[in-house]
């Protein structure tokens, strides 16, 4: 082959690349990150934490579509909680919503929140999430 023709045989590769990821990331089929930021009355911390483990091991246990149920508290203020949340896409958060796991986890908890923000994040390397996550033993 002659340069310029390889050259348009690979950029016309690289294209068809984009075009079909791009045509492949609809709405519907993007990862949801979120951190929730919850304040918890401190007489109900125990009891929350407790709560929160169950809920969030039967999310990443039962549901396919949930990659990442991840609590966790500040060290100097373990009343400030944060969850790091990852779906699959819309669909999975959507679902995950209704499933009675997560239905049980917000009636339960629901007088021990004292504040409760939901904070929609961009992940900035995707493509290492898979390569990150598998590296936990």
């Amino acid at each position: 082959m002659r340069p310029i023709t390889t050259a348009f045989v690979s950029l016309a590769f690289v294209l068809t690349l984009v075009l079909s990821a791009t045509a492949t990331t609809s709405p519907q089929m993007q990862m949801i990150v979120r951190l929730s930021e919850i304040e918890i009355a401190p007489e109900y911390l125990e009891e929350y934490v407790a709560i929160l483990k169950k809920e969030s091991a039967a999310s990443v246990r039962l549901e396919p579509g949930v990659i990442s149920i991840f609590p966790m508290s500040q060290q100097d203020h373990p009343t400030q909680v944060r969850i790091l949340e990852i779906y699959a896409n819309r669909a999975a958060y959507e679902s995950h919503l209704q499933t009675p796991h997560f239905q049980e986890y917000k009636t339960t908890t629901l007088k021990m929140v004292k504040s409760l923000k939901l904070v929609d994040m961009r992940a900035l390397d995707a493509e290492s999430m898979s390569a990150l996550f598998r590296k936990l033993p």
